[in-house]
């Protein structure tokens, strides 16, 4: 069935005459008979219209017709100003995933640009490990992730955007016998106790030092921010800070610039699914977040 029989049936029904009806779609009289009648055949044959000797008047099936046809072209005019939204980064969702740190500078820059730009998009936003980011991709349940090298995930199905590079700084209490310090080799720090993100070292940030032949101590496991940062500060052990989160830190912790050609810069990159379309909003959010970043290289320098 044509949508065009049913606009041509509306603008009959609505006008009651054939003849106005084709001259208000600019087509022959001709033309809007044939519609008519094939719109007719395809509901089964029942007339639509009562010919007149003056104009037409729908039958009893073209007023119970009526109703369906408005219907169908009200959802088709609705879906064509969503898909025009999406077009335009007027509306629609996008779904946007993000490691711990990069929600700590990163993000909130990116997603604050984004939304005085396109107010009517709505956000749905994730945190989570690189590897579960990279997974909600696979299941297309998020549209960008953004993502760190840190624990060596594979990387090569996505499309990958570079944001930054992030050096790595060594958090200290206040009291340590290298506080007084701005920079410090990895070998330094031999014999010290570590606070973790992970139970496994090689997916923390304390993976380069075991690739490099260093054996850190971890003595306790952290995951949140916060929770790392108390226990450095009760002197039980040293953790490495993302240059992203250096802000947050605390007064009674020293942070000391990770210097070293073992440990170099963790990258930080947006990724979308490679081979797979990505809303417009996607490409709109990548612009924000490649602002942020250049916003933040600066910052990020020890």
């Amino acid at each position: 069935m044509s949508t065009a029989w049913l606009r041509v049936f509306l603008d009959v029904a609505h006008h009651g005459s054939f003849t106005s009806a084709a001259q208000e779609l600019g087509y022959t009289q001709s033309a809007v008979s044939r519609q008519v009648a094939a719109l007719e055949a395809a509901l089964g044959g029942a007339p639509l219209f009562d010919r007149l000797p003056r104009g037409v008047r729908p039958t009893a099936h073209g007023w119970a017709f009526l109703p369906h046809a408005e219907a169908v072209l009200d959802r088709l005019a609705h879906a064509g100003r969503e898909l025009a939204a999406l077009r335009d980064v007027a509306g629609g969702m996008l779904r946007i995933g993000a490691f711990p740190t990069a929600d700590a500078a990163l993000l909130p820059r990116a997603l604050a640009a984004f939304a005085s730009r396109h107010p009517k998009v709505g956000i749905g936003r994730v945190e989570g490990l690189t590897a579960d980011l990279l997974a909600g991709l696979d299941a297309g349940e998020i549209d960008l992730a953004v993502v760190s090298t840190t624990a060596g995930d594979p990387l090569d199905a996505y499309a990958l955007h570079p944001l930054l590079d992030e050096p790595m700084y060594v958090a200290a209490p206040a009291g340590h016998r290298l506080a007084g310090r701005r920079r410090v080799r990895f070998a330094e720090l031999a014999g010290e106790d570590w606070i973790s993100g992970h139970p496994r070292i090689e997916r923390s940030l304390l993976q380069p030092a075991v690739r490099a032949g260093h054996r850190p101590r971890v003595v306790h496991i952290a995951a949140e921010w916060i929770a790392k940062q108390g226990y450095v500060a009760a002197g039980l052990g040293l953790a490495l800070v993302p240059a992203l989160a250096a802000e947050s830190v605390r007064p009674d912790i020293a942070l000391l610039a990770l210097h070293d050609p073992d440990y170099p810069p963790r990258r930080v990159l947006a990724a979308t699914p490679r081979g797979h379309s990505v809303p417009p909003a996607a490409h709109a959010f990548l612009n924000a977040l490649e602002a942020a970043a250049h916003e933040l290289r600066t910052a990020v320098e020890p």
